[in-house]
């Protein structure tokens, strides 16, 4: 697990940098599955509406928002709605032992080099990027609160 010391870091270090502008295009995002030899790739997911979630396993509102993503996912894939999980954690036991918990079926990565991060630019955890068919970033959330899923699920169906 992340120390309190790191993670207050990482959050202070996010707060001065403006996590990626709504309209602008989604970057690259491309790594290993956790669980898997498989490779995430956004690019292999052109034409779909695609939701990208960066957490950490230390994060209390990523664990609510966890649930809500995938039954998202499971609700709205079959119409071309894409979930891809990107954990910061330093660890990948860290992040294995969360996904123990909150179980979800969509792929997740692992980006502990924080490579992904530093291209999306999340301002806090969770922050969650809604991007159109287009591969155009239409939405950012930053946080979980209550009320959070269904302006999400408004927008993902706007979408789809």
């Amino acid at each position: 697990m992340v120390g309190l010391g790191g993670a207050a870091a990482a959050l202070l270090f996010a707060s001065y940098v403006a996590a990626l502008d709504e309209g602008a295009r989604a970057p690259a995002l491309t790594g290993r599955a956790l669980g898997g030899s498989s490779v995430v790739d956004l690019s292999a997911h052109r034409g779909s509406v695609i939701v990208v979630d960066f957490w950490a396993s230390w994060c209390g509102p990523c664990a609510e928002a966890m649930p809500a993503l995938e039954r998202l996912y499971q609700q709205y894939r079959a119409q071309g709605l894409v979930v891809i999980g990107v954990s910061e954690d330093d660890a990948e036991r860290n992040a294995r032992g969360f996904l123990s918990q909150t179980r979800v079926t969509f792929p997740v990565m692992l980006d502990s080099d924080h490579s992904v991060a530093n291209r999306y630019r999340p301002a806090t955890m969770p922050s969650t990027f809604v991007i159109d068919r287009r591969g155009v970033v239409r939405h950012v959330h930053s946080g979980y609160r209550a009320g959070d899923a269904a302006a999400l699920e408004r927008q993902i169906r706007d979408l789809l």
